[in-house]
């Protein structure tokens, strides 16, 4: 009988406490239970992973990169999985500039998708290689070397000139040969999906 009456206390203190919980969160407004860990973002925490980079080069830092800096870089922290010149290796083919009869990639899977036939925008190539390269080390690249990585990688696809320097004003002027293969999605109003 006491061993009934003790599973019954404490299932009944149990349901007890996890409708005090449920009562707790469920409140419109109230503020979530604390569990006594993490801390508030600071505005530094957010600036330093406020790192995206629009379409329209909004958000690139400030920094510059020629190709052979971009050359060099390249040679130390990317040819090793990208092959010594984007062609692939262990990751992606970098470099390639067929896009075969009108843009036939759905049509022809000897087609590589690569930065030089595929993709609509250069600064999104600076957004990811910021954020996630080298895959050993994601996010360790100075701005100086993703702008000469950009540009070593540009000029390899034939988009840009030996020559080129890239910064946040000439990078977004950059024009892709898949630009206009893309189609923008420019829909407004009408139920919000979430």
């Amino acid at each position: 009988m006491r061993r009934v009456l003790f599973v019954t206390a404490t299932a009944a203190l149990a349901a007890s406490l996890s409708a005090a919980a449920l009562a707790q969160t469920a409140k419109p407004g109230a503020a979530p239970p604390r569990y006594g860990i993490g801390r508030v973002a600071t505005p530094d925490d957010i600036k330093k992973i406020d790192i995206d980079v629009s379409p329209d080069g909004t958000g690139l830092p400030e920094g510059r990169g020629t190709v052979a800096e971009g050359a060099a870089t390249y040679a130390a922290k990317c040819a090793s999985c990208h092959g010594k010149s984007g062609e692939g290796a262990s990751f992606d083919r970098l470099v390639a500039t067929d896009a075969g009869e009108n843009f036939a990639f759905g049509r022809d899977p000897r087609l590589a998708r690569a930065i030089g036939n595929y993709w609509p925008y250069a600064s999104t190539l600076y957004d990811y290689t910021a954020r996630s390269m080298p895959f050993t080390a994601p996010g360790t690249l100075s701005a100086n070397e993703v702008y000469g990585l950009v540009a070593y990688l540009l000029s390899l696809n034939k988009v840009v000139p030996e020559t080129a320097v890239m910064d946040k004003t000439t990078l977004p002027k950059v024009v892709m040969p898949a630009h206009n293969r893309f189609v923008r999605d420019n829909r407004t109003g009408g139920k919000v999906v979430k």
